[in-house]
């Protein structure tokens, strides 16, 4: 009983192994599932300069820490290398539009701010620095992401510690942007 209740597993297995493998096949993403990269397989390398930040924002190293986030995304995601732009592919170019504050909830006893949600709005644009392909792989696209941090005990967040989640979470959806269209 136990061993013919076993062949049936392992026959079950069997099926769904070639069902799964023979539908994740195709290269091509648009047609179907696939086990190819989402990424370009022509780029290797990609140079990231620092971002810049728009005319009415004035906070202080906001450019670097979302460019180095970036960077870190890019290392850890893809399996683009991260270069100096002598030796690039590519160059993903950004700038920060807007960075705002807004409180979300208020302390009933003090009246201070309680949760604040910090937004950023970044510019991206990703083009190719080989020659004779000089090509727009992404034409500029706004992406605007948005989180909370808590002011008061006993997470005690200020802005600094509140932005870094936001950066974080911008230079995620910033390399989702470098993949393959599906």
């Amino acid at each position: 009983m136990i061993i013919k209740m076993m062949w049936k597993i392992s026959i079950a297995s069997l099926v769904l192994i070639m069902v799964v493998g023979t539908g994740c096949t195709n290269p091509d993403p648009t047609k179907g599932f696939t086990t190819a990269s989402q990424y370009r397989s022509d780029v290797k390398t990609i140079a990231v300069p620092i971002f810049h930040s728009g005319r009415s924002e004035y906070r202080r190293d906001i450019e670097v820490r979302l460019t180095e986030a970036v960077i870190k995304a890019i290392e850890a995601e893809t399996p683009y290398k991260v270069v100096p732009r002598s030796r690039a592919d590519t160059i993903l170019l950004g700038t920060i539009r807007k960075i705002d504050q807004r409180v979300l909830s208020y302390n009933p006893r003090t009246g201070r701010a309680r949760e604040v949600q910090v937004r950023i709005s970044v510019d991206i644009t990703w083009k190719d620095l080989r020659p004779n392909r000089k090509v727009i792989l992404l034409p500029k696209k706004t992406i605007r992401v948005a989180d909370e941090y808590i002011l008061e005990s006993p997470f005690s967040e200020n802005f600094f510690l509140g932005s870094e989640s936001l950066f974080n979470k911008t230079a995620r959806r910033i390399v989702g942007q470098l993949a393959n269209p599906w």
